[in-house]
């Protein structure tokens, strides 16, 4: 069992190609593209920790709910969402999460790190080598001290594994 984060996935969200010029022509294309990339890294054994911007879909509340449901049957792993800007609680508890929650301390190899949709400058025990891992920025915002942006639109369309995150601190 491995253990990964991503975020900004924005499925059904067609504006998000042209506004983080994603390569991808149009939505469809998108989603189907980033269910394969996660897939092909994430067993369904693993542990997933979205950090928010999930979905962002037109439509009545349960064509919204339905499309919830098959995205999150499609995807590998054990999902824990925080939630985003664009995320809405109501919507998102049709579909097959182990947890959403605002924002999550997490500890693992002894290791704590703060996962939140937006990037901040301090945080929960920051001063004792705490990681933070956030979204939002969409690869705009560099990563300050122990942090960095773990969406989509910086680590090529996929979710980052734990491993990678380890290195990427290291460095």
């Amino acid at each position: 069992m491995e253990t990964f984060f991503t975020s900004d996935t924005h499925f059904g969200h067609g504006n998000i190609i042209r506004s983080c010029n994603r390569p991808f022509e149009n939505s469809y294309f998108m989603d189907e593209a980033l269910i394969a990339n996660w897939n092909a890294i994430v067993t369904p054994r693993d542990v997933v920790y979205h950090l928010g911007d999930f979905a962002i879909l037109r439509g009545n509340v349960q064509w919204k709910r339905n499309r919830i449901i098959e995205l999150s049957e499609r995807l590998n792993g054990r999902i824990n969402i925080i939630l985003g800007n664009h995320d809405r609680m109501s919507i998102l508890q049709s579909g097959r999460f182990e947890s959403i929650v605002p924002m999550m301390d997490l500890k693992m190899d002894k290791r704590n790190i703060m996962l939140c949709h937006y990037a901040m400058r301090v945080w929960n025990k920051c001063h004792y080598g705490s990681w933070h891992l956030f979204g939002h920025s969409h690869g705009n915002l560099p990563g300050h001290n122990l942090s960095f942006d773990v969406g989509v639109d910086c680590w090529d369309y996929a979710p980052v594994s734990f491993g990678q995150v380890e290195k990427k601190m290291a460095e």
